[in-house]
Order: structure tokens, then C-alpha cells, then sequence
């Protein structure tokens, strides 16, 4: 009996165009987090749109490339001035530090790598290639690329919830950009667990003739 040959399987629409608007609305989250540190690294006082409070700012979970200068900056201040400002200083480097931990490499990859290592990059760029990769593999069906797509889906969900401890325990900020990117990786996973479904039983039903030959 000859092997069973696998038509081509179309995934929903409703798939795809879930899909693109998530990758897009990432893609465009990553960009932009991008901007922000570059901004705050020319200007310290640089204000992001989404700083909206002391509490809540996407400058201080986001941007790292500012942190080397304002540590040496808020340093020196503490030296100079009267004894009750060093203590508000002291607490900015311990921030700053923090800061510039996590806003690289998950904060891990430093510390692996070293800290000057080309793949200690920030996390926005992490997320701009991880959801150009979730587009790019999203426009087939193949059984590779929906297995390569739920598994980088879940290593985001556990990324996510691992920054999210940090941004809410750690840092003790709210970055609204961050939350929402986190949102999105947890219905991307939503989204490639319906596909591979979705593709396991299209395969199941093209088999079962098959089987009764």
C-alpha cells in the first residue's frame, strides 16, 4: 500500500489576521521601546509618553543604555550636597542598577555572556525578532513551523511572567508597554496552541480514509 500523501491544510482566517495584528501591534511596541532607550540615552530628562507617574514609567523598565551615565551623575551629586539628598541619590543608583540588569539580556545573559557580549541586547530588540519570526513562520502551515512557533510562544510566556516579577517586585514600576507586550505573548500562545490543533486534526481527518484502505 502506497504511504498516505498529506494535503496542503489552510489554517482560519480568523488565525491570520489575529495574528498579524498581534505581530504588528508587537512589532511596533518593540520599535518604539527602541526609540525610548535611545532617547533617554542622549537626554536623562528625556520624558516618554507613557511616563505617567513616578509609579508608572516605561523609561525606567525599559531604557538601559541612560543608566551608565546617570549612576556616574547621581554619584558624584551625593558627594556635593547636603546630607539629606545622597540618601535620594543612593536609592536612584540602586534603581539605576536594577535597570540596567534587567533592560539586557532578561538580565541573565550578562551575567553568562558578559556584559559587553554582542548577544547581551536589549530586551526590545529580543522581542522585535521574536515577533517578525511568529509573522514570517505564521504564513505556513507545516508541522515544523507550527511546533517551532508554540515552542518560542512558550518560552514568551515564561519570559513574561519572569519580567513581570521583576518590573513588579524587583523594580517596583509599571511600564504600560511592557504589561501590554506581555498580553500579547500570552494570546500569541493562545493563537499557535489553536493552530497546532487545529492542524492535528486536519491531518487526522486526511489520514482516516487512508487507514480503512
Amino acid at each position: 500500500m502506497a504511504a498516505p500523501v498529506l494535503l496542503r491544510v489552510s489554517v482560519p482566517r480568523w488565525e491570520r489576521v489575529a495574528r498579524y495584528a498581534v505581530c504588528l501591534a508587537g512589532i511596533a511596541l518593540s520599535l518604539y521601546a527602541c526609540h525610548l532607550e535611545r532617547e533617554k540615552g542622549r537626554d536623562l530628562h528625556y520624558r516618554a509618553v507613557c511616563d505617567l507617574s513616578e509609579r508608572v514609567r516605561c523609561s525606567a523598565a525599559i531604557a538601559s543604555s541612560l543608566l551608565k551615565s546617570g549612576f556616574l551623575t547621581n554619584k558624584r551629586s551625593a558627594r556635593f550636597n547636603s546630607r539629606s539628598t545622597p540618601e535620594i541619590n543612593t536609592s536612584f543608583e540602586v534603581r539605576a542598577f536594577g535597570v540596567k540588569r534587567w533592560g539586557r539580556g532578561f538580565g541573565l545573559l550578562g551575567s553568562i555572556f558578559g556584559k559587553d557580549s554582542v548577544i547581551n541586547q536589549p530586551n526590545s530588540v529580543f522581542g522585535l525578532v521574536f515577533y517578525v519570526l511568529q509573522m514570517l513562520l505564521g504564513t505556513t502551515a507545516s508541522a515544523v513551523a507550527a511546533l517551532v512557533l508554540m515552542m518560542s510562544s512558550l518560552v514568551s510566556v515564561i519570559g513574561s511572567l519572569y519580567l513581570a516579577y521583576i518590573l513588579y517586585f524587583v523594580l517596583k514600576e509599571f511600564c504600560i508597554v511592557c504589561v501590554v507586550t506581555y498580553l500579547l505573548n500570552f494570546i500569541l500562545f493562545i493563537i499557535n496552541y489553536k493552530r497546532l490543533v487545529y492542524l492535528n486534526e486536519a491531518w487526522k481527518r486526511q489520514l482516516s480514509p487512508n487507514k480503512q484502505d
